[in-house]
């Protein structure tokens, strides 16, 4: 009789389980939510303040962004209550992170729970005025002549614009030495007052400051030319056939949050995000609003895991 008490305790648990989070979704939510992302004047930031903006309406209660170095917003997201309380708006960092270094505390995959990929940027290459370059092969040229005298300024590892920078070490063959930062905020902030020489912010981060002339912008990291940075010739079509750096920013919950209040969230910001007010902030800054299914970001995750690690690993960037 052991085994059919055991399998109906079981089914009662179940029941139960499955029934609190039915409630949980009718209920939710029933006090202020915050958003934990990167640093304030990055790409992150910025999305995670509309998204603050337009969930706030929708699900009427204070969204409160919380802005914490790259390297800790995964593990305090992946460690908090699986409550729909605490979010993490993010980008390749939360998912590269693991390939580039040892006892990374969280698992990108197990430990979260996808609500959507939000938004897609481009990186875009950027120099302080001072360089002597006004192209992508200006600095190349200039880089080979000047070996390891150029600096280049990056957020944490795996982030885009770290990314980016290797990916364009590796395809021009040149030799410039990496400034890390705790995000692309204060990476691009030091770029402006001339502490470093070049960067590849993301289009939102970087094009407010070169039509305010702060930078100059040499090239956009996308195959083809985009509408998000017009008139830009592209890193590929400038001598790096194939050069490619798009920019994803994902919304996710802690892993095991009820499917209902995921539910919940991901529909209220969708309808957020395809507001033409939503949309037209972003676009302005050079953001273009995807809003996929959970199911779509764990997909687009996975493929970028994929195809970046296998690059990490070829140019041995775990070692640095």
């Amino acid at each position: 009789m052991a085994r059919p008490r055991w399998a109906a305790w079981m089914v009662l648990v179940g029941t139960m389980v499955w029934g609190a989070g039915e409630a949980a979704g009718q209920t939710y939510p029933t006090k202020p939510i915050r958003i934990v992302t990167a640093p304030p004047g990055g790409g992150n930031d910025f999305v995670a303040r509309v998204i603050g903006q337009g969930l706030t309406t929708g699900l009427g209660q204070q969204l409160v962004v919380d802005n914490r170095p790259a390297t800790v917003m995964g593990e305090l997201v992946a460690k908090a209550p699986a409550d729909g309380y605490t979010l993490l708006v993010t980008g390749s960092v939360l998912w590269l992170t693991p390939f580039l270094q040892d006892n990374v505390p969280y698992d990108p995959v197990k430990d979260f729970a996808p609500i959507s990929f939000t938004a897609r940027s481009l990186n875009v290459l950027v120099v302080h005025p001072s360089v002597a370059a006004n192209s992508v092969g200006g600095l190349i040229a200039l880089a080979r002549a000047k070996p390891g005298q150029l600096n280049y300024a990056t957020g944490a590892n795996g982030a885009s614009n770290h990314i980016a920078a290797e990916m364009f070490k590796a395809a021009a063959a040149i030799d410039m030495v990496r400034i890390p930062y705790k995000g692309s905020g204060p990476a691009v902030s030091d770029l402006i007052s001339g502490q470093t020489h070049m960067m590849f912010p993301t289009t939102a981060s970087g094009l407010p400051h070169v039509r305010a002339g702060r930078l100059r912008a040499l090239g956009v990291a996308s195959r083809q030319r985009s509408v998000l940075a017009p008139g830009l010739p592209t890193v590929a079509e400038s001598g790096l056939p194939g050069f490619e750096s798009v920019v994803m920013y994902a919304i996710l919950a802690p892993a095991k949050t009820p499917p209902s209040v995921i539910k919940r969230l991901h529909a209220e910001l969708v309808q957020a995000l395809k507001s033409p007010a939503a949309s037209e902030r972003l676009f302005n800054v050079g953001v273009e609003v995807v809003a996929s299914s959970p199911g779509e970001l764990a997909s687009a995750m996975q493929s970028e895991m994929t195809r970046v690690g296998r690059l990490i690993r070829d140019t041995r960037l775990r070692t640095q």
